[in-house]
């Protein structure tokens, strides 16, 4: 977990510049939540997940703190999954014929979650069990890692992706999406289960629908495209302050359909649809990419990008740099705010700084995961937050939806 001296630590070791980021993205959302205003998150796979992100995302949900999510399917998989496991690696040729070598995925590895008594019990109770493949797997020598492996691992992933198709039956007699509805069986550590308890959304953008397999799949399937990009607008319409973390192809947010400051929405206005502006809110953005900084440089210097919009002239050939799509709306937003760095140590230094200003104290907090804190808040996350249950979510639509 994160000590006052590591945050300290993280703090001294950051660029100036970025510490004035810090504390000015800090007073946004401090302002933000005094005034009753909301904060959106927009958050992707990996890092997020490795580095606890995900799991203090959701006690910011728990604390009131984020009013709204959207992150990628395979998010949703490891979050189904427990967010972050203790798996055992086996080298397939071990396990015979029992694994298709047709199948095997590079370096012919497979993986065994191990769960305690009463997780396997639970899962055996709910789906069939291939005992002969468990017996093989723990028989056989492997190396145990902690990884975000909910879509990979057996059997937690095989459970989820044979979950799916429930979970998108219920989502469609219900009218709620694929996210909400996994979240009833989720873990309240998690941000599907925290929006779901909350009330809060959580929703998967549409550029990052289909990762996690059939997970992916019925995400997708559980509500229209165009349903998924008009609650995703109602959710940005009412944020004060969005927050953007280690996450590509946002366009919702920078290219949406119905968005008109930066955006296609002007066609949508047109016909008499919802649209809502990009304009005076405030755009956090958590990035590695220090080509995001000189963009924003090189628009608040001169309005390169926003001359070369409305030129019609690439921007990548004008700023000689490589050009992402959401650099785009994002440089030339008038509080747009650039955070450069590892988000392992921007978030808890941010989250920090955030709860001091609203005198708010948060039951978990992320670390760097390659500190000792990091190391134990890795660990707290495998022992504490358990994977999906099917039954927990079939007792909690009956409860919820009951006529």
């Amino acid at each position: 977990m994160a000590s006052p001296e590591l945050i300290d630590s993280i703090n001294a070791a950051l660029p100036e510049e970025v510490r004035g980021f810090l504390d000015l993205a800090a007073d946004r959302v401090a302002d933000a939540k005094k005034r009753g205003g909301k904060v959106v998150v927009v958050v992707g796979s990996g890092p997020n997940v490795h580095e606890g992100v995900t799991t203090l995302l959701a006690g910011l949900i728990r604390a009131g703190l984020v009013d709204g999510v959207t992150t990628s399917s395979a998010v949703i998989s490891h979050e189904m999954g427990g967010t972050l496991d203790r798996v055992k690696r086996i080298d397939a040729d071990l396990l015979g014929d029992r694994i298709d070598p047709a199948i095997r995925p590079r370096g012919n590895i497979f993986e065994l979650t191990e769960l305690t008594d009463e997780e396997w019990a639970r899962i055996r109770a709910e789906m069939p069990v291939d005992e002969d493949l468990v017996a093989a797997c723990q028989a056989a020598e492997g190396k145990t890692i902690i990884k975000a492996a909910g879509n990979m691992a057996y059997p937690v992933g095989y459970f989820n992706e044979c979950c799916a198709p429930e979970i998108m039956s219920a989502a469609h007699a219900l009218g709620e999406s694929f996210e909400f509805v996994a979240g009833l069986g989720a873990d309240p550590m998690t941000m599907i289960g925290a929006g779901a308890e909350k009330g809060v959304p959580v929703l998967v953008s549409v550029p990052q629908l289909v990762g996690g397999g059939q997970v992916g799949l019925c995400v997708a399937d559980s509500i229209t495209v165009s349903e998924r990009c008009r609650r995703i607008a109602k959710m940005l319409a009412e944020a004060d302050v969005i927050i953007e973390s280690a996450v590509a192809l946002t366009q919702e947010i920078h290219d949406g359909p119905f968005e008109t400051y930066t955006g296609h929405g002007i066609w949508a206005a047109f016909n008499g649809l919802p649209t809502y502006s990009l304009k005076d809110k405030t755009l956090i953005r958590f990035d590695l990419d220090e080509n995001l900084k000189r963009a924003w440089d090189l628009n608040k210097n001169s309005e390169l990008i926003q001359k070369a919009i409305d030129n019609g002239l690439p921007k990548t050939k004008l700023t000689k740099i490589p050009f992402r799509m959401e650099m785009s709306a994002f440089t030339r937003l008038e509080n747009s705010i650039p955070v450069i760095g590892d988000i392992g140590g921007l978030w808890p230094v941010f989250v920090d700084r955030v709860c001091a200003r609203l005198g708010t104290e948060i039951p978990f907090s992320s670390a760097p995961q390659n500190t000792p804190e990091g190391a134990a808040m890795r660990e707290r996350i495998v022992e504490q937050i358990r994977p999906f249950s099917l039954d927990r979510m079939r007792r909690s639509v009956r409860d919820r939806f009951h006529f």
